[in-house]
């Protein structure tokens, strides 16, 4: 029997990009879907293409910053189906450009969403799954949470800070028979790309240094098969796992290339 059938899952920003293909493959799967996402609208649309197929998934608006709506959803999941066995903090914003353009709001946004929003996530989860005796949290951080990325500050700060939260809570979660995984994906096409708000650049310019990325399902099935064998860090693509290495052996080759590899052609890419 495949280990995710009939297993209850949440994913945040569950209506699109990584968080939808987690949806559709653990549907495809067996599982118990809940997607939580802040945009209403495409929530609807992604729980009722999956409802369509046949697959047991329902919708639940969300605003991950607020603590309250985050124990609501996850409160009234166990309630429909009597546990939680997989909670995946996936949503996530970028705000992209130099450092000394960012406004202070434009720090909060970030670290609201995708540091307290996982924050927030583990503290509705957690105590529940440690009541269960079990459970698998699983936060999506990202490369930019393993190497000192240039050009998105405020989004390297946050995901330093999901991957720092994740293996602490490992290590004291393991005690009570339950997991916890964080998620670094490279490049990865999803609507994030078009999406993500940019600081004093030039969209059409900052798109043609972009790579093309790996499609969300293969992401995905990525992150399951890390999942299954409980990996404490969960890197998706080679080149990812080529910087993470990189890290650990010289971090300032890996400095250099992000200041001189990217700042120059993010520079050139400014709005005069």
């Amino acid at each position: 029997m495949d280990p995710f059938a009939r297993k209850t899952a949440i994913i945040t920003g569950g209506a699109s990009g990584i968080g939808r293909a987690l949806a559709e493959e653990l549907c495809r799967r067996g599982a118990l879907v809940t997607l939580a996402d802040i945009n209403a609208s495409l929530l609807e649309e992604t729980v009722g293409a999956l409802a369509g197929r046949g697959y047991d998934a329902v919708g639940a608006p969300l605003d991950v910053t607020e603590l309250e709506a985050v124990k609501k959803v996850v409160q009234d999941t166990v309630r429909a189906r009597g546990r939680l066995d997989y909670m995946f903090n996936n949503a996530g914003i970028v705000i992209a450009g130099e450092a000394q353009d960012f406004s202070y709001s434009d720090w909060r946004r970030v670290i609201d969403t995708n540091l307290y929003g996982v924050v927030h996530g583990v503290m509705a989860a957690y105590p529940l799954m440690v009541e269960q005796g079990h459970g698998h949290i699983v936060n999506t951080a990202s490369l930019a949470g393993l190497v000192p990325a240039t050009g998105e500050i405020s989004y390297t700060t946050s995901k330093y800070g999901v991957v720092g939260l994740s293996n602490a809570l490992r290590a004291e979660a393991a005690h009570y028979g339950v997991k916890v995984s964080v998620v670094c994906p490279g490049f990865i096409r999803t609507p994030i790309y078009e999406s993500c708000e940019l600081i004093g650049l030039d969209r059409g310019k900052m798109m043609e240094l972009a790579p093309e990325g790996l499609p969300p399902h293969k992401c995905a099935r990525a992150i399951l098969r890390g999942v299954e064998r409980n990996r404490a860090i969960i890197v998706v693509t080679a080149l990812a796992r080529a910087f993470w290495i990189m890290q650990r052996l010289s971090p300032g080759l890996v400095r250099a290339v992000f200041s001189r590899g990217l700042m120059k052609p993010m520079r050139d890419a400014k709005i005069a």
